[in-house]
């Protein structure tokens, strides 16, 4: 039986909660967890899953995502057959927001060459360790046309059907629908659905409060081990950076911290992406710092996301709260030099 699956992600959901992470990028390339961006994991479990052609359709602002996904190598599918492909909306829509719906279509070139029976449709804002596999042995036992999966009774909005059924949708003209879920949905009466109840930590990313909170989730050790499974790791872009080094004034608890940094100062229950400066006297609580951003001397920092290449003077005092996060643009200064 031919059991190959296509992977698709849907690399850009119709939200604008996450702004303004996602000012100056496409949702599928907001950094979490201090070396990942939110497309790895679902990238990932497409991979794991022994899927080896799989398609990102981006709406807007997909440089960044470009630029991390490159060739395909860190996941394997930079292939002389099959392998990553990345499909933009049309020219003409790139400054809208085109239907997926729409932009498959666009694409239908891609179905009509693959030779995979079955098609997986994911989406890049859950974070889970997932095996597509198990999904697939379900969905042909169960006699499905098609199966969506499920955790603690909601919908993750991922998908299992033919290949062949996927187009013939594909084909049935224009839809008044704007998501897969509701892609599905529209189709749901006509077809036998099944549900995959899928068991371990999942999370979904849908807004900043959800993003902060389920990053804050990661730094319990029995969250990471059912996210970050040894025999089924999560790969992004490698880059090359030296150790973090730790200097005599460092006191660090409960925080992830990434290569490349120094860390001068004090950071607790936080985590620090690649690259950060974290200078003598400044205090990092509860908060999230990006790559290549710098907390100076005596600064103070809670509840507070800094984006890439933020930089906070000295003295300077950014604070939040749970329910309401301070998130930082990227590329900003704060303190002293903000007005001047």
């Amino acid at each position: 039986m031919n059991k190959q699956m296509l992977g698709i992600i849907d690399a850009s959901p119709y939200t604008n909660n996450l702004k303004p992470l996602t000012k100056f990028r496409t949702f599928a390339a907001v950094p979490f967890g201090g070396r990942y961006r939110l497309v790895d994991f679902m990238l990932s479990n497409l991979v794991q899953s022994g899927i080896h052609s799989v398609a990102l359709f981006p709406r807007n602002n997909y440089r960044s995502l470009l630029d991390h996904l490159g060739s395909g190598k860190e996941w394997d599918l930079d292939r002389k057959r099959d392998g990553l492909f990345v499909f933009p909306p049309k020219s003409d829509e790139l400054d809208s927001q085109p239907s997926i719906v729409a932009q498959l279509r666009y694409h239908i070139d891609y179905f009509l060459r693959s030779t995979q029976k079955y098609a997986v449709i994911a989406n890049s804002s859950t974070i889970c360790n997932l095996n597509f596999q198990d999904v697939l042995n379900h969905h042909i036992r169960s006699n499905a046309q098609i199966t969506e999966v499920y955790h603690e009774g909601k919908s993750l909005q991922i998908y299992v059907l033919e290949t062949a059924l996927l187009i013939d949708l594909i084909y049935q003209g224009s839809f008044p629908v704007t998501t897969i879920s509701e892609f599905v949905q529209y189709h749901s009466s006509k077809y036998h659905l099944s549900r995959y109840e899928h068991v371990g930590y999942t999370a979904v990313i849908s807004d900043v409060a959800s993003y902060f909170s389920r990053s804050m989730e990661i730094l319990d050790p029995q969250i990471w081990k059912q996210v970050f499974v040894k025999d089924r790791p999560i790969f992004t872009k490698v880059k090359d950076e030296p150790p973090t080094r730790y200097m005599k004034t460092a006191v660090v608890k409960n925080s992830m911290i990434a290569n490349g940094c120094v860390i001068e100062g004090h950071v607790e229950n936080s985590i620090i992406f690649r690259g950060v400066k974290i200078e003598k006297g400044a205090v990092v609580k509860n908060s999230i710092v990006m790559q290549k951003s710098i907390v100076k001397e005596n600064s103070l920092l809670n509840y507070v996301i800094l984006d890439k290449d933020v930089k906070v003077e000295r003295n300077t005092e950014l604070t939040g709260s749970p329910e309401h996060t301070h998130v930082i643009e990227k590329g900003t200064v704060q303190g002293a030099l903000m007005n001047s």
